[in-house]
């Protein structure tokens, strides 16, 4: 029963993927298609990832580092910041190709729920989905709760 209540959630979700590079969003998607979510929308940098927070509304935001112009760590503090974002609280999945300490620890102070090391495998993916999706609040057959908070490190 888990099980499928964790298929259907992840289905049901609406993603937002945020990279520059064309083969990783392919790859990204791909790996969402094979988990059943087909609500998958895509920005090729950080500026347009932010117009597409006011155009799409998603459900998570899987968010490249590394990026030309805004980054992953600007496009956070931008959206977390800015009141002209409506979805400003929407979970965050940082896409990084460094597992250096001081760049996660920078993640979480802009408002990062979660990590993923590039290359991303499909298990990975699924686990941090489900890591922020169960604690979004109006995902269908849920209690309503508090926004959900950018995971904390010990330091």
């Amino acid at each position: 029963m888990i099980q499928a209540d964790n298929s259907t959630l992840i289905g049901r979700a609406k993603v937002l993927v945020v990279d520059d590079e064309y083969h990783t969003r392919k790859t990204i998607r791909a790996l969402l298609l094979a988990m059943g979510c087909t609500r998958i929308h895509e920005a090729a940098d950080g500026a347009g990832g932010l117009d597409a927070i006011r155009a799409v509304l998603p459900d998570v935001v899987l968010l490249d580092w590394d990026m030309p112009g805004v980054d992953g760590v600007e496009f956070v503090k931008r959206l977390r910041t800015e009141r002209a974002y409506p979805h400003r609280n929407v979970p965050i999945i940082m896409l990084i190709g460094h597992g250096e300490r001081s760049r996660v620890l920078e993640a979480v102070r802009s408002g990062v729920h979660e990590f993923l090391l590039k290359p991303v495998s499909r298990a990975a993916l699924k686990a941090r989905m489900l890591s922020v999706l169960v604690k979004e609040p109006g995902m269908a057959g849920r209690k309503k709760q508090l926004p959900s908070e950018p995971r904390k490190l010990a330091s």
